[in-house]
């Protein structure tokens, strides 16, 4: 039985050193970047990770930090899981801490088994080392590291780790590394990190870094989308951050929205959605800053910062509202991209795709666009394979196809073209006889009141106008002279015809009575308009007699 002096005690074995640093932090970036995070929370500016794989392997991180002094080292430094927001431990440059858990430390040993901290305040400093062998084999309820005292005159402001006897055997990939780190943080204000190779040429990486290989072609502030966002949320006004969209599609480890809380990742690249089979996301990457689930009771972050847990009620809000943005996004993208590939196509083929569709019947233009929109969204087909296809749709069906609007003279075009468009047949076909009788008039001089006796005045054989003159037969000799006396009799009566059964009619009946009855349908003002081109066209082959 327990006498009233026993007590029950918890100890911490070396495995949860093993469990929560080695296993969790085996591979660089994660582990580099807890003692970047920490340097950053000292209020250093710059923090220099040097790598060294020639000789001797090893791995020094120094920051220009505030440091910490002997009693901060042993009250904060080294008290595995620490909370330090909790403490209320005030920043001397007034940043939120990144850190949290009080886990970020033993990173150290995902990395190596001899592990040296070095740290000065402006006083004198402390160095002492951590030892992974010694810390399996230690007995005590605590482990006491060695250290040594330094002097002020020796002392350098800031911090300095370095990390011996390493778990990795093979050379360091910096181009690699600087990438992932990259990607692990958004700080704002001046921080910057240095990252070295056997001391050569330092790589910068600060806190664009991680999109300096994406050329983006559309862009969106997320607070832009939130005023449109009809869903509501209520930390909406503290959710930022940017969202990208490249021309080309993106590298797989650039894809996905990556979410930060005080300027570290805690949620690695993802969409948010159902529809992640879209291609859109393909060409999306980004970021969002939502510092405000560090001040939630409840922590919903991995240890790792890898992920949130999405399965609390805080974050199934969250992801559902983020969800909602990235969704008006994809709307966005998808017509933006359309409409810039139709600009492009117009630029390329002269074909202006939405005035063209505008152009077509009602049940050829719903068929038509669904292939162009296929077109849009086939991103296996090149640009150049699109607009070719878009030329070859357009050939064979061309603006208003079943009237082959195309094909009419350009001034009966040019003359007709307003009321065409608005389907206002016989309107068009007056303002186009309008048009010929005027150039008729105004080239014959004519003074013949009548429309129709003008035009049997100044064509037909041996009149004012000669259609046919300019004509021969393929081995340069002439047409017969019936054939044309025909043609020109043909110019004179149908032009005749034109006026007084097309025009006169039309000009002097109601139009209503004429379509009902079917006396002069809105077909016979198309015919007429097929007529009046090819009129125009002798007309303008003519020559004076």
């Amino acid at each position: 039985m327990p006498t009233p002096n026993d007590k029950l005690v918890m100890t911490f074995e070396a495995n949860t050193i093993k469990h929560l640093g080695v296993k969790m932090y085996s591979t660089m970036p994660p582990a580099l970047a807890e003692l970047i995070a920490n340097a950053f929370d000292a209020c250093a500016t710059e923090v220099f990770v040097k790598l060294y794989d020639d000789k001797t392997k090893k791995v020094i991180v120094q920051d220009n930090g505030i440091g910490m002094s002997f009693d901060q080292v042993n009250d904060y430094f080294l008290r595995i899981g620490r909370n330090r927001r909790e403490e209320n431990q005030e920043s001397p440059c007034g940043r939120t801490p990144t850190g949290k858990k009080g886990l970020g430390k033993l990173a150290l040993f995902g990395i190596g088994d001899t592990i040296n901290i070095t740290t000065c305040q402006g006083e004198e400093g402390v160095s002492f080392n951590l030892d992974w062998k010694e810390i399996q084999k230690w007995k005590g309820s605590d482990y006491e590291p060695t250290y040594e005292i330094i002097p002020k005159d020796s002392c350098i402001k800031g911090t300095t780790i370095t990390l011996t006897n390493l778990k990795r055997k093979t050379r360091f990939p910096l181009e690699e590394y600087a990438e992932s780190i990259a990607k692990l943080f958004n700080f704002e204000g001046e921080f910057v990190i240095k990252l070295s190779l056997n001391d050569g040429k330092p790589i910068i990486i600060d806190s664009k870094s991680k999109y300096n290989n994406v050329v983006s072609e559309f862009e969106w502030e997320i607070q832009e989308i939130i005023k449109i966002n009809e869903n509501d949320y209520s930390e909406k006004n503290n959710i930022i951050g940017k969202i990208i969209t490249t021309e080309k599609p993106l590298k797989t480890n650039l894809r996905g929205i990556t979410l930060f809380a005080n300027g570290r990742m805690v949620n690695s690249a993802e969409f948010f959605g159902p529809s992640e089979s879209s291609h859109f996301y393909s060409y999306a990457t980004g970021w969002l800053n939502i510092d405000f689930i560090d001040n939630w009771s409840e922590d919903v972050i991995s240890t790792n910062r890898q992920s949130i847990d999405w399965e609390n009620p805080l974050t199934t809000e969250l992801r559902k509202y983020i969800a909602s943005c990235i969704s008006i996004i994809e709307r966005q993208w998808r017509q933006l991209r359309k409409e810039k590939k139709q600009k492009k196509i117009t630029e390329k083929t002269k074909v202006n795709v939405p005035d063209w569709l505008s152009k077509l019947p009602d049940d050829v233009q719903s068929q038509v666009e669904t292939i162009v929109n296929i077109l849009d969204d086939t991103p296996e087909l090149s640009e150049e394979s699109q607009q070719k296809s878009i030329q070859i749709i357009h050939s064979l069906v061309p603006e208003y196809p079943q009237y082959h609007w195309r094909h009419l003279h350009e001034i009966i075009q040019d003359a007709s073209k307003v009321d065409y468009e608005r389907a206002d047949y016989y309107r068009a076909f007056i303002e186009a006889a309008k048009r010929y009788i005027n150039e008729v008039r105004g080239k014959s001089s004519s003074v013949n009141s009548s429309d129709s006796g003008m035009m049997g005045e100044v064509f037909g054989r041996s009149k004012f106008f000669n259609v046919c003159k300019n004509y021969k037969k393929t081995d340069g000799s002439d047409f017969t002279s019936s054939t044309l006396e025909n043609i020109e009799d043909g110019q004179k009566y149908l032009s005749m015809g034109m006026v007084s059964g097309g025009r006169n009619p039309v000009s002097h009946e109601e139009i209503n009575e004429l379509s009902i009855t079917g006396l002069f349908s809105e077909k016979d003002c198309l015919d007429f308009l097929s007529l009046l081109s090819h009129l125009f066209r002798r007309l303008y082959d003519a020559e004076k007699q």
